[in-house]
Formats: structure tokens, C-alpha cells, sequence
């Protein structure tokens, strides 16, 4: 009996060795792969970062252009702002209606070159308010005023 005990201790003890040969071959295993998840992780992760960062970089890019043509714009209608205004270039058209000649001429304004304002005024009141308003407009049209 004995040799009967000692046999299944030498065949359970074999077995347990073989047993943990096959475990530590796991574990080894189990540890690779882990290993190559997370490389392949931080691979993916790392990739999506620089991807970002380039997205970013670009986008940043893209407003800093808009942002400059925006300064400059700016710049450039200040620059007009201060700038005086320039004279309105004299009308090259010096013809009035033919009938607003006529009352002129009746009011004693024969010439159109040397019209004042008060000259003008004084010939008009006779007028209503709007007759006044439209002889003056076929005045500013034609470039006399």
C-alpha cells in the first residue's frame, strides 16, 4: 500500500509540476498580450493626439490670416477716415431746364457762373415751398448750386 501511496504522490506531484509548467506558459501568455493591447493603445491614442494637434494648428492658422486681413481693413478705413474729404468735382453739366431759366431771367439772374445763395433766395420767394424745393433740385442737378 504504501508503494500504491507513494506512486499517486510521485504521479500527483508530477502532475501539479506540469500543471504550473502550463500556468507559468499562460501567465507568459497573458502577459504578452497585455503588453501588446496596451502598445497598440497608447499607438492609437498617440495617433488621435497628433491628429488633433494638426486639426488645431491648421484651424489656429486659418484664423490668424482673418484675423490680420481684419487688422488691416480696419487700418485701412481709419487711415481713409482721417484723411479730409475731397471737394465734390464741379458738375462738367451746366444746363438748367428751359423753364427755370426763364423764371431766373424774369427774377433779373441772367448768369448761372456767379449765383449766391441769397440772390437765389430772394428771386424765389415769390414761389411756393415746394416750387422752391424743385427749382433748386434742377439747380443742384445741373451743377449750378
Amino acid at each position: 500500500m504504501e508503494s500504491q501511496t507513494g506512486e499517486s504522490m510521485v504521479a500527483l506531484t508530477e502532475s501539479m509540476e506540469r500543471m504550473e509548467a502550463r500556468l507559468e506558459a499562460a501567465a507568459s501568455l497573458f502577459e504578452r498580450a497585455a503588453a501588446l493591447i496596451e502598445e497598440r493603445e497608447s499607438e492609437r491614442t498617440g495617433e488621435l493626439r497628433k491628429i488633433v494637434a494638426a486639426v488645431e494648428t491648421s484651424r489656429e492658422a486659418e484664423l490668424q490670416k482673418k484675423l490680420e486681413a481684419a487688422e488691416q481693413q480696419i487700418a485701412e478705413l481709419r487711415a481713409q477716415m482721417a484723411e479730409p474729404p475731397e471737394a465734390p468735382a464741379p458738375s462738367a453739366r451746366r444746363t438748367v431746364p428751359a423753364s427755370t431759366a426763364q423764371f431766373l431771367a424774369k427774377q433779373g439772374i441772367t448768369s448761372l457762373e456767379s449765383l449766391e445763395a441769397g440772390a437765389l433766395d430772394a428771386a424765389l420767394t415769390g414761389l411756393s415751398l415746394e416750387q422752391r424745393i424743385a427749382v433748386k433740385a434742377q439747380l443742384l442737378r445741373a451743377g449750378v448750386v
